[in-house]
C-alpha cells in the first residue's frame, strides 16, 4: 500500500509538472504577443517623431523665409534685419533667438527687443526704441537723448515738445549731462512752457534760460522739485534772474 501511494504521488507530480509547463508557456507566448502589439504602434510613433524632428531641424521645410520687423522707425527695418543675421533657409528652430535679441540690442536707437518664432516659417523683430526727452546743439543737427543720457539719434530740427539741453559731453557716464535731465524731469507745465533750455556747466552749476531773456538760476539737481516750485511761483513777477539755487531763500533781480 505504501509503495502504491508513493507511485501515485509521483504520477500526480509529474503531471502537475507538465500542466505547469504548458501554463508557463501559454503565459509567455500571451505576454509575447502583448509586448508585440504595444511595440509596433510605438515604434511607429518613434518614426514619425525622428522623422518631424529631422524635417525641423535638418531641412529647409520649416527654413527662414522672412523676417518681419516692427517698431524700427529710426533704425529702419532693413538695419534691424541685417543686425538679426538670420539667413534665409535656416531651420526655424536653429535660429538663435538670443543671440539674435543681443545683435539688434546693439543699435543706438533701440531700447527693448523681443524675437519670436512664427510658423512656417517667419522670424519675427519687435523693436522697441528710445525715447528722446532732450536733443543737445552738435554742428549742423541736433543729438536726441534719451532720460538715461544715451545719445542715440542725429536730426536736422528737434521734435516738437523735447526740450533743448546744452552740456559739453552729452552721454550716459556724463554727470553734467545726467543732472541736466534730472532737473529737466522736475520742471512743471508752466516752465517747461517757457524754457529755451537747459544750460548744464557741469553737474553744480546749471541754469534754466526762459523766453523774454529771463534766466533761472538753478544750482545743483538736489532738490528740483522744490526749486521747480519756488521758480514758478516768481515768473509773473517783473525780473529777469530768479537764483533759486538754495530754494528756501530764493531771490530775485
Amino acid at each position: 500500500m505504501p509503495a502504491n501511494r508513493a507511485g501515485g504521488t509521483r504520477r500526480w507530480r509529474l503531471v502537475r509538472a507538465r500542466r505547469d509547463a504548458v501554463s508557463l508557456r501559454r503565459l509567455r507566448q500571451r505576454w509575447r504577443g502583448r509586448l508585440a502589439a504595444w511595440a509596433l504602434p510605438g515604434a511607429g510613433v518613434l518614426a514619425v517623431v525622428a522623422a518631424g524632428a529631422w524635417i525641423a531641424l535638418g531641412t529647409s521645410v520649416f527654413g527662414v523665409r522672412a523676417v518681419e520687423v516692427t517698431g524700427a522707425t529710426i533704425a529702419g527695418e532693413e538695419a534691424v534685419r541685417a543686425a538679426a543675421g538670420v539667413s534665409e533657409g535656416t531651420p526655424l528652430l536653429r535660429v538663435d533667438t538670443d543671440a539674435v535679441r543681443e545683435r539688434v540690442a546693439a543699435l543706438p536707437s533701440v531700447a527693448s527687443v523681443e524675437v519670436s518664432r512664427s510658423w512656417p516659417g517667419t522670424i519675427v523683430v519687435a523693436v522697441t526704441e528710445r525715447v528722446a526727452v532732450a536733443v543737445v546743439a552738435s554742428g549742423d543737427g541736433f543729438l536726441m537723448v534719451d532720460a538715461a543720457g544715451v545719445v542715440f539719434h542725429q536730426v536736422a530740427e528737434p521734435p516738437d515738445g523735447v526740450a533743448r539741453l546744452v552740456v559739453a559731453a552729452p552721454g550716459p557716464d556724463d554727470p553734467a549731462t545726467i543732472a541736466g535731465l534730472r532737473v529737466l524731469e522736475a520742471l512743471t507745465p508752466r516752465l517747461r512752457e517757457e524754457l529755451v533750455q537747459v544750460v548744464a556747466e557741469s553737474p553744480g552749476r546749471i541754469r534754466l534760460e526762459l523766453t523774454g531773456s529771463r534766466v533761472v538760476v538753478w544750482g545743483d539737481a538736489e532738490h528740483s522739485e522744490q526749486k521747480a516750485e519756488v521758480a514758478t511761483a516768481l515768473l509773473d513777477q517783473p525780473v529777469t534772474r530768479i537764483d533759486v539755487s538754495a530754494p528756501g531763500v530764493a531771490t530775485t533781480d
